[in-house]
């Protein structure tokens, strides 16, 4: 799984149209979000760090919750964007949750191992999950 990380407004035009997850490290406006879903209508996440995330106003989070379009808090740790433009999940981790799944345990027992695992955000780790 690899997220898109967008580090100021001026590279949401030159996004591909496929991308699904974003990371969105300056604080965006409601005008930026929507140039966002504009020049990704597949888009199916924006992770955003916790201190930008308070501040998005209630009727993007309305609207991004009409368009299923998840809001997820957290930071992509220790990524160079000058070295890669995505932040790659491991499959390895994917394959985990799936192992756990497969075991039998429940959402929140998953969440736990996994966030001891690994440096993910609580909400990204919630929507591998759910996902």
């Amino acid at each position: 799984m690899k997220i898109r990380v967008v580090s100021s407004k001026d590279e949401i035009m030159l996004l591909s149209s496929d991308e699904r997850i974003v990371h969105l490290a300056f604080r965006p406006s409601d005008k930026d979000i929507f140039s966002l879903i504009k020049t990704c209508p597949g888009i199916k996440a924006i992770h955003v760090p916790c201190s930008y995330e308070k501040t998005i106003s209630r009727s993007i989070r309305m609207f991004l919750n009409m368009q299923n379009i998840a809001l997820l808090e957290g930071d992509v740790w220790g990524h160079r964007k000058d070295i890669n433009e995505y932040y790659e999940i491991k499959k390895s981790f994917i394959d985990r949750i799936n192992e756990l799944k497969n075991e039998g345990n429940n959402e929140k027992e998953i969440f736990k191992k996994m966030k001891k695992e690994t440096r993910l955000s609580q909400d990204l780790i919630n929507y591998i999950i759910d996902s």
